[in-house]
């Protein structure tokens, strides 16, 4: 259970704090100790320094980050005035310069290169976006809201999974903004820190209204990260439910957990006259656990992101509709991983 607001801040900030400054400051110990691994364990090399050096660099950038929110909220006149526009503003822009060093130190440690395939900004300057993206593979919502506010020059809402909120300061800044944090394997139920709250559906459709030109929606529509036991699961889920032509479409797709048409359909009847954009990526979506990520280490490998869009008028109007078309663009992105996987 994620512990009440009050709880993360008076327990979670301070100890991030203290872990954070003893990783700093121990780490030419660390760093010396790490590198013997590497040459002690086979086949090991360079990963306990590669590895070390990312969790020490999170950190710092954690501690900068936390206490940039406690000057935002100073100037904020002690948190009166935290929600408005030009406090947005402040906030949108740390978000970016954090997502902008962690970046910076991926690529540069895992040797990562992320490329990114799709119309250029200008197709859609000035005009509110939802942003509908395929979920898999390590930190894809962090290179998604990274791309969106860095190389596209947006403000994204997005709706991510509450325990997100373990994070001091992911759940700090983004409570400030106007995303939504859902309860993990609980839809429709809204979450921990506020009982009272209306159902997802409501929450999310809420989150889409009043998008502007700068504006971008987030939404995953699987639910959570891809696996093939989940997408197992999924598949009976919708079995059980007796949606035989949902079940057919979801067996044809290997590569992505059939979509969950409830946010999708409450996103487009709050923000009807928003673009749409569809993205696929693939590079890390083998990478399923942490044991995963270690034999992988360095990664040296391309991300390839794809970006379709969609303008407002090519929406469909009705709700049967937006679930075929939802359908549609699934497949049309499974079948784009499915290749770009066998060519890569």
């Amino acid at each position: 259970m994620l512990p009440p607001w009050w709880l993360r801040r008076f327990l979670l900030v301070p100890l991030m704090l203290v872990v954070a400054v003893g990783a700093v400051v121990t780490l030419p110990i660390t760093a010396l100790v790490a590198a013997g691994l590497g040459l002690i364990l086979p086949g090991v090399r360079t990963r306990p320094l590669r590895l070390l050096i990312l969790v020490v660099g999170y950190l710092a950038a954690e501690v900068v980050a936390l206490f940039a929110l406690g000057g935002l909220w100073v100037l904020a006149g002690f948190g009166r005035t935290i929600r408005e526009p030009k406090s947005e503003a402040r906030h949108y822009a740390l978000v970016r310069l954090f997502l902008e060093w962690l970046y910076w130190l991926i690529t540069r440690v895992l040797h990562l290169r992320v490329t990114v395939d799709g119309p250029a900004p200008e197709a859609y300057r000035d005009r509110p976006l939802i942003v509908f993206c395929r979920h898999a593979g390590p930190g894809d919502s962090f290179l998604i809201v990274h791309a969106l506010l860095d190389w596209y020059d947006r403000e994204p809402r997005i709706v991510l999974k509450d325990t997100l909120q373990w994070d001091p300061a992911i759940d700090i800044v983004l409570n400030r903004l106007p995303n939504r944090f859902i309860r993990s394997g609980s839809p429709g139920r809204p979450t921990a820190d506020e009982p009272g709250r209306p159902p997802v559906e409501e929450e999310i459709g809420g989150l889409a209204r009043r998008l502007d030109g700068n504006d971008a929606l987030v939404l995953f529509p699987e639910g959570g990260n891809f696996t093939a036991r989940r997408r197992i699961r999924a598949i009976q889920r919708l079995r059980r439910k007796g949606l035989v032509a949902e079940v057919r479409k979801a067996e044809a797709m290997r590569h992505v957990l059939p979509p969950r048409p409830a946010g999708v359909l409450a996103v487009l009847e709050n923000a009807g006259d928003a673009d749409v954009v569809w993205v696929g990526h693939t590079g890390t979506d083998h990478l399923l656990s942490v044991a995963d990520v270690w034999a992988a280490l360095p990664m040296d490998t391309e991300i390839l992101m794809r970006w379709w869009h969609v303008p407002a008028g090519g929406v469909p109007a009705e709700p049967e509709a937006q679930i075929s078309w939802l359908y549609e663009w699934w497949k049309r992105i499974d079948d784009w991983i499915a290749v770009n996987r066998l060519t890569r």
